[in-house]
């Protein structure tokens, strides 16, 4: 027999609830009554939906000004009923000060964190954000197809911006420049016309006017439309300007560069220093006007020195115009190309070619591959710390709320008494909301300090300038707002849970202390789950920087001297090399700009073997001119042939390939062969290298080939291990004898290489910072959740004690429940950190392979030291005298 749902047979539920919500409370009872007893006798004769209807009618009937709820008539002073929140507030954090400190102090840690990690996502966002017109702004790149490998350059030859201008209405403005210097040897020497002393500085880029234009430079002297457009002039960035005319106007002053007095340079201008956010960082602007840097370079098409940018009309379409631009190869590239002779390869590259516009803005988070040897940001990076941030903070929150809700029956009788003396549960939510805000506020406050006081450390470990921007009107409210916000978050569960006791359980003594919560529990897991996926992220980096620091390139880095500026001593340089030679200590030394170093000297050609048909597309290698001296200097082993001979004239037609480009030649033996390139230049093969890095571990080997000639002048000297210092002196005395005006200038090889993976190292030393934050605040909240369980079975443990367990069983016993929750954790989170990190190896041709025992150290890591952490009040209970726990009882 069924039996009947009683909600089913009555009336709506909803409209009960409404009459008992509005209806006074003398009223209610009385007037309900009879209504149901009215819906009782009309359902049998009228059915359920009209007795409904008529139930619902008579409800809204009776909603008239006599039975409506009447304010009450006792006068609630709002103002002293929160300033009684405060007192409690405080008396609370007063009384409670372990749990009050660890509350702040985690929340304070957290907050300092997050303030200094949005500093730096905002700086990596707002990059080239600050062009009045940086929405139009655009850089050129072209882009290649041939053989479904994708290529992407941003150098062109110089008539390109021109012709760009010229030919498409769409672009209002057009310019280039060409970065003089290379990542090395970076800069010139600089004096003024009336000094003799030289001083070396960096940033200088030969720049038109276009660009000038098209950036908006905010110029400080100087006629901003004509800087440029004059022969050997240049603009100087005020630091500059302040630093050699400190008491002077600068415009029309003459610089001295690299002591070349033959050609003095102008300044017809000072600009801004530039702004930190922008990629585009210089100190010099030399002006293009007249400049040629070889012969018939300002009508060549088929070279590759200047990067170009345009400014595009309001409401262009920049599809189209990409698609439109291609005309040019047809019409300046092909011609160009076909100009150069028989060359199949050539001409295929060029058909393929592509152009495409980058928006200036995306330039420092998107590489796009295309080889500027810029310092750029990684929007993976600035997205990844933004999370950990929200991570490191939602720890800290979990570990209020966790606190508030384990500490819930020091507070339960209070509930209880406020509601029997008539205290709604609303305004209990006020006030447990409101001691949550007081927490937040103390907490942002102190975690304001703690980010100032961390910040010079955390610009000097991400080798960014970062500021606060107290100037910006949206600062402080941001700050409040965030407070707020965070003081909401992590106190209205605490609220809703503290403000749903029930007045007769509490009296009664039948509060239930939600000891063993799921909630509680599955944010435990949760906090060490985060901890234990950035103890593996640090591992693994650690893993990968030990790799790439200590693996073997195929040359030796160690005791290899670069001396920079060496290019100021002009024809000069072969003599110094000469006496370096003689000095003692001095092993080797060498004359060229390409370096096994990124950012060095590159010179890329296709080759094949002579005496082969030319292919549609050669052997794609790298050829580097250098001395005899380069391979012993570098340490760079032969595998077959021979090395260079200074006494062998006809070396001068030879070459020395790598094991790679030997292999991709396809020659079994080709020693004593020869190549070619499109150029119909031949080399004979004397020797065959082993193959080395000369790019980043991030790269393949590719082919190369050296061949005897000259670069840029950049000189290494392989000093003796066990006189380095001598070696050095004796260098510098040389130095002087040869530029008595200029300071040496050097760094080691090895030091340049580890300079290549700052990047890498600098993310390591975030990532375990940052797991050791995650660590600090998940232990502190364990702490206290140890010390709050203890205390919570400190009567069960005294029992225990009495019928004969032991201490170990009692710590058993108390950390059995968050070594499962560890565990659980270590399960979530070994899969999430390997795919992870996985993800972040795949930058990397050379790379370790993750290991099962690096998730075997993080958990042990994670285990130890939460054992370590509940560890003192779980041994302090075990070991405590259960007659004075008893003794009440």
């Amino acid at each position: 027999m069924n039996t009947p749902n009683p909600k089913k047979a009555g009336p709506p539920q909803w409209a009960t609830r409404f009459f008992r919500w509005f209806c006074n409370d003398h009223l209610s009872e009385a007037v309900l009554g009879d209504l149901e007893e009215l819906y009782a006798r009309r359902r049998p004769l009228l059915g359920k939906r009209k007795a409904d209807l008529l139930f619902v009618m008579n409800v809204l009937l009776f909603l008239q000004p006599f039975a409506i709820k009447k304010r009450s008539s006792t006068p609630v002073n709002q103002l002293a009923m929160f300033e009684n929140y405060f007192k409690i507030a405080w008396r609370t954090m007063s009384r409670q000060r372990l749990y009050t400190g660890i509350k702040i102090g985690g929340l304070a840690i957290a907050i300092g964190t997050c303030i200094l990690i949005t500093l730096f996502v905002r700086r990596e966002l707002t990059y080239d954000q600050h062009y009045q017109k940086g929405d139009l702004v655009y850089r050129v790149y072209r882009e290649s197809n041939l053989h479904g490998e994708t290529e992407r350059g941003i150098y062109f030859p110089a008539p390109f911006a021109k012709a760009l201008q010229d030919e498409y209405p769409e672009i209002e403005l057009a310019g280039h420049y060409n970065p003089s210097a290379n990542a090395v040897d970076a800069g010139n020497t600089v004096r003024r016309g009336d000094e003799i002393e030289s001083t070396h500085e960096d940033g200088f880029v030969y720049a038109d006017q276009g660009l000038a234009d098209i950036f908006e430079l905010p110029f400080l002297r100087g006629n901003a439309q004509k800087a440029l457009l004059e022969p050997n002039t240049l603009v100087i960035t005020k630091r500059i300007a302040d630093k050699y005319f400190a008491n002077d106007d600068p415009i029309g002053k003459t610089l001295i560069l690299n002591d070349d007095e033959t050609q003095p340079y102008s300044i017809s201008g000072v600009v801004q220093n530039p702004a930190a956010t922008t990629h585009f960082q210089f100190n010099f602007l030399i002006s293009l006007a007249g400049k040629e840097f070889w012969k018939g370079e300002k009508t060549a098409w088929m070279s590759s020195n200047y990067l170009d940018y345009i400014r595009v009309r309001p409401g262009t379409d920049v599809a189209a115009l990409e698609e439109k631009m291609d005309a040019l190869i047809g019409k300046y590239f092909v011609p160009s190309a076909a100009e150069s002779g028989d060359d199949r390869s050539l001409m295929a590259w060029v058909k393929s070619l592509h152009f495409k516009l980058q928006p200036v803005q995306d330039i420092h988070l998107n590489t796009m591959s295309v080889g500027d040897n810029l310092t750029h940001g990684d929007v993976r990076y600035a997205w990844l710390f933004g999370a950990i941030a929200f991570f490191i903070l939602t720890i800290a929150c979990i570990n209020f709320i966790n606190l508030s809700t384990a500490r819930s029956a020091h507070r339960a009788k209070e509930v209880g008494l406020r509601k029997v003396v008539g205290s709604p549960r609303s305004q209990l939510v006020n006030q447990f909301l409101i001691e949550s805000l007081v927490f937040s506020f103390i907490s942002f406050a102190l975690g304001l300090a703690l980010a100032r006081t961390a910040l010079p450390s955390f610009n000097t470990l991400l080798a960014s300038p970062l500021t606060f921007p107290w100037e910006a009107w949206w600062f402080i409210p941001l700050l409040f707002l965030g407070a707020v916000l965070i003081g909401f978050v992590a106190g209205i569960y605490p609220s809703f849970y503290l403000s749903s006791f029930k007045p007769v359980d509490v009296l009664k003594g039948h509060t239930t202390l939600g000891a063993r919560s799921s909630i509680r529990s599955l944010l435990v897991v949760f906090q060490f789950s985060i901890s234990i996926i950035l103890i593996v992220a640090t591992l693994v980096i650690q893993q990968q920087m030990h790799f790439i620091l200590h693996k073997k390139l195929g040359f030796n880095k160690d005791q290899v001297l670069i001396l920079q500026d060496t290019h100021t001593l002009g024809d000069r340089i072969v003599t110094f090399k000469n006496e370096l030679l003689q000095l003692p200590n001095i092993k080797h030394a060498t004359i060229s700009g390409f370096l096994p170093l990124e950012g060095a000297d590159r010179n890329g050609n296709p080759f094949w073997a002579d005496g082969e048909k030319e292919p549609e597309e050669g052997v794609g290698a790298q050829i580097w001119s250098v001395d005899h001296d380069y391979l012993p200097t570098l340490g760079i082993d032969l595998v077959a042939g021979r090395n260079f001979n200074v006494e062998m004239a006809s070396d001068s037609q030879a070459v020395i390939i790598n094991q790679t480009m030997a292999n991709a030649l396809n020659l079994k033996d080709p020693t004593g062969r020869a190549i070619v390139n499109p150029w119909k230049q031949k080399w004979n093969v004397i020797g065959i290298m082993e193959d080395f890095h000369f790019e980043t571990l991030k790269k393949q080997i590719e082919p190369l080939c050296v061949v005897i000639g000259r670069s840029s002048n950049v000189v290494m000297v392989k000093i003796d291990s066990k006189h380095p210092q001598d070696a050095i002196e004796s260098i510098s005395g040389l130095w002087k004898k040869f530029s008595p005006h200029q300071a040496i200038r050097y760094t080691f090889l090895d030091q340049r290489y580890a300079a290549m993976y700052e990047e890498v190292h600098r993310t390591q030393q975030i990532f375990t910072g940052f797991a050791a934050l995650a660590i600090l605040l998940a232990c502190l909240g364990l702490f206290a959740l140890s010390a709050f369980l203890a205390e919570q079975r400190s009567k069960e443990i005294s029992i225990r004690l009495v019928l004969g367990a032991t201490a170990g069983s009692i710590f058993q016993l108390l950390t059995r429940n968050f070594m499962t929750l560890l565990c659980i954790a270590l399960v979530i989170a070994t899969p999430l950190s390997w795919y992870m990190m996985q993800r972040w190896l795949e930058d990397y041709v050379y790379k370790i392979s993750i290991s099962w025992s690096t998730f075997a150290i993080a958990g042990l890591v994670a285990v130890a030291i939460a054992l370590f952490t509940v560890s003192y009040h779980t041994i302090r209970a075990a070991l405590a005298n259960p007659a004075n726990r008893l003794r009440s009882e």
